[in-house]
């Protein structure tokens, strides 16, 4: 595998096969083309706090009657640009910094800072009602940098309802990313979950997708579109690792056409037969 495969986290099926098959082809080919016969090598902050969690929580995003109560219509297009695509990271947090800045403030400055977060949340929110969605992105960063880290709540909203920005702009990668921040923040976050399945859907991630809405259903067994989705999903799923596999199995016949050819050989001299028993496979030889 390369080495840009091995630093990356987390690696698609198919970015896999592409990888593998890139590196077998290039070993196979040279410049010139070579005879057919040669195979080439290669003060207490009580007092500042909200009363309750869900008083918090009301100050996120509500969903819309057509978000929540109803089935979900968002008709993505796997095949759509997405428009944050190559754009630059500017809306980033910096963890360290904010941890480092916070060490010299005295609980009454951490209070006041999560006083002025809070401000912003709020002109965020007006900015995303009035469909300012850039404009609501920046208030809700410029929230994320002044919030003292210890406010993992207040802290845990102001990213969902970025995500929910990010997305009204089709920045799906970068939702999905917030969603994240927020459900460390909050494991039990329903609508972070929500946000985020939506958004892998839309980035054609349909097996963590799928995980989201088993989640949410952990969460709230009445979620409507958790229910649907976990009978649409499956079959997608299944219908994608088909293609894929044939992919897969493709590139591979290419590949093996490519070995035997100088031997007067083609990958339909072999025929691959599955042990009813075992499931296993054999391969056998025909002239």
């Amino acid at each position: 595998m390369s080495d840009r495969l091995k630093s990356t986290n987390k690696v698609s099926n198919e970015e896999v096969i592409d990888d593998l098959t890139k590196d077998l082809e290039g070993s196979l080919k040279t410049q010139d083309p070579a005879p057919e016969y040669v195979i080439n090598p290669g003060s207490s902050l009580d007092d500042y706090l909200p009363p309750t969690e869900n008083a918090q929580k009301n100050a996120d995003i509500p969903f819309t009657e057509e978000d929540f109560d109803k089935e979900d219509k968002t008709d993505y297009d796997s095949d759509k640009v997405e428009s944050d695509k190559e754009e630059s990271d500017t809306d980033s947090i910096d963890v360290n910094s904010l941890k480092d800045a916070e060490m010299d403030l005295t609980d009454d400055q951490k209070a006041e800072r999560r006083l002025i977060a809070e401000e912003l949340k709020t002109a965020g929110n007006d900015s995303f009602k009035i469909g300012e969605y850039e404009r609501s992105i920046e208030k809700y960063t410029e929230g994320l940098r002044i919030c003292p880290l210890q406010f993992t709540q207040q802290r845990s909203v102001l990213y969902c309802n970025r995500s929910a920005a990010k997305m009204k702009l089709e920045k799906y990668k970068r939702a999905i990313k917030d969603c994240s921040k927020a459900i460390e923040l909050d494991d039990k976050y329903l609508k972070a979950y929500y946000r985020r399945a939506q958004s892998y859907e839309a980035t054609d991630k349909l097996d963590e997708c799928l995980a989201d809405y088993k989640k949410i259903l952990e969460l709230d067994p009445t979620h409507k579109e958790a229910q649907v989705a976990l009978v649409r999903l499956p079959p997608l799923i299944e219908e994608k690792n088909e293609k894929l596999k044939k992919e897969m199995l493709g590139k591979l016949k290419d590949l093996g056409n490519m070995i035997l050819k100088p031997f007067g050989l083609s990958t339909d001299n072999f025929q691959l037969e599955q042990d009813p028993e075992s499931k296993g496979y054999k391969i056998n030889f025909k002239q």
